[in-house]
């Protein structure tokens, strides 16, 4: 059974460093500053990191000790913060394939928490 709290903690955890790494990594083609300034924008990758952790720690409590679940749990929370940064900072719009990648992400995450 799913502990719903570390759980939720987990994927709001993911999410937060998805997008703090989507702003570290792309924010050098929305803002001039992110470009002139790398090395500060590598000193975040120690907090990204300890976020990272603590959404690790969560969920595999959450899945009482699986490691699997979180692994998914993490690479779909990317994929999903990734197409929405590229949409809506790029213009680049969610073609069939992107879509129907995000639909499989979506189903990763759906077998992870509803598969017993």
């Amino acid at each position: 059974m799913v502990q719903i709290k570390s759980f939720l903690l987990g994927v709001l955890f993911y999410m937060l460093g998805q997008v703090m790494t989507y702003y570290q990594l792309n924010g050098q083609f929305i803002w001039p500053w992110f470009k002139r300034n790398p090395l500060l924008l590598a000193l975040l990758g120690i907090p990204i990191s300890l976020i990272f952790i603590a959404a690790t720690r969560h969920t595999v409590e959450a899945f009482g000790g699986l490691m699997w679940p979180q692994r998914f749990i993490g690479f779909a929370s990317g994929i999903l913060i990734y197409a929405w940064g590229t949409s809506y900072y790029f213009g680049q719009p969610i073609d069939t394939k992107t879509a129907i990648s995000l639909c499989l992400a979506l189903l990763l995450i759906c077998v992870q928490i509803f598969w017993k």
